[in-house]
């Protein structure tokens, strides 16, 4: 195929094809940058919490009792809920994954550090709450009962420190890197060290991904009355044990309210459904931008093809084959969706600039731009397909009494 005819053309047509060429770029450049962002939404979506979500529900209800400072109510809920058939374990927590609470901590190496390492998550709450969260332990070893404490007891004793803490591996090689983080000490809550006694594989962040997925578990019972039941079951039994649950804890109080009672794997759901709707509306926007691509350049095609009859029939007279034809639309889209596609890289990468400027993205992997110019140029040669294929099929007679 030789190309001088094509650019002759192009030439002539120099405003139609600058206009399929700003096109092409300005398509390849959006929909780089938003294929980007929906990797990064669904990999979002998909980050392991490292807990039995599958096996986890939270049940928070509160009660206007208050015997033994609440906490003889709270041994009394988690002694019924373990009762329940179904269940597995139950633990008493401050807060859960995808729970969007935010009990966060500041973590020193040293006591005369005065800035801290890093920012943490705290899970803390009562006995048994590693193994209800279902979190696998990689190091050490999970609390003893005698290390736990009451919140009440830390804010009466200012001498009181908390004695363990269970990091997931993430804080654990952030703090400790290259070392075995079991047995160092850090400082966060007060001036006390306090010892690492157990690493787990993960434990998510409640909330704010952003500043890292730095979590710890403390051996520390809050006795409010408005505290998060988790319940472990076994597989298959959450919605059952949900419902038997509830109805074990209106037993021992009626007149409790029930403020949260949900599946940990629906919270996760609830919690993502922004980024699952910004990923979907991306979608969407990609979807239009090539079918809007595409029937522009399906118009323009069968313009040309039109004002090319003479043209056409010509070579047909010559002795071109309807194969040659067909190849010439083909080739002429493709040299102009070449040229819109390196546009449309230059154009994607100062994009993604611009949003890395506004926004807390990543910059753009060069990966994608390859990407987004296949998509162009196979769209380019579908859309060109059936004009191309008339313009083919165009009798050499029939063409040249149309001049």
């Amino acid at each position: 195929m030789e190309f001088r005819p094509i650019l002759s053309s192009l030439r002539r047509h120099k405003t139609a094809a600058a206009l399929i060429v700003l096109e092409v770029a300005l398509t390849c450049a959006i929909v780089c940058n938003a294929i980007f962002l929906i990797g990064q939404r669904v990999e979002r979506m998909q980050m392991p919490s490292g807990v039995a979500e599958n096996e986890l529900l939270r049940i928070q209800a509160i009660s206007a009792r208050t015997r033994g400072g609440g906490r003889a109510m709270i041994e009394e809920d988690l002694a019924a809920l373990r009762a329940v058939p179904g269940v597995t374990h139950a633990a008493a927590s401050t807060q859960l994954p995808f729970g969007n609470s935010s009990n966060n901590s500041g973590v020193r190496l040293s006591a005369d550090q005065t800035s801290s390492t890093l920012n943490a998550a705290v899970y803390s709450g009562s006995e048994d709450l590693v193994e209800t969260l279902g979190v696998r332990l990689v190091a050490g070893r999970d609390f003893a009962p005698d290390e736990y404490l009451d919140m009440e007891a830390l804010e009466n004793d200012s001498n009181l420190g908390i004695p363990a803490a269970i990091l997931n591996r993430t804080m654990a090689e952030r703090l400790f890197p290259g070392e075995d983080a079991v047995g160092k000490v850090f400082y966060s809550w007060g001036e006390a060290p306090i010892r690492v006694v157990g690493v787990v594989d993960e434990l998510i962040r409640p909330n704010n991904f952003g500043i890292g997925q730095y979590s710890m578990v403390f051996p520390v019972r809050y006795n409010d009355t408005g505290v998060n039941y988790l319940v472990r079951t076994e597989p298959g039994r959450r919605a059952e044990v949900l419902a038997a649950g509830l109805e074990a804890l209106k037993r021992i109080d009626p007149n409790r309210v029930v403020a949260n009672a949900d599946l940990v794997s629906d919270l996760r759901e609830k919690f993502f459904a922004q980024d699952r709707a910004m990923a979907w509306l991306l979608v969407v926007v990609i979807a239009a931008l090539l079918v809007v691509t595409a029937l522009g350049i399906v118009g323009l095609a069968s313009f040309w093809v039109q004002q090319r009859n003479k043209q056409i029939g010509i070579r047909r007279a010559l002795g071109a084959t309807r194969g040659q034809i067909l190849r010439y639309f083909q080739t002429e889209n493709f040299l102009l969706a070449g040229i819109g596609i390196v546009l449309g890289m230059l154009l994607a990468y100062g994009l993604n600039q611009l949003l890395m400027s506004r926004y807390e993205i990543p910059r753009l992997p060069l990966s994608y731009l390859p990407v987004g110019a296949i998509a162009l140029w196979l769209l380019g040669q579908i859309a060109v397909f059936w004009p191309a294929r008339r313009a083919a099929a165009v009798p050499p007679a029939v063409a040249t009494r149309s001049a």
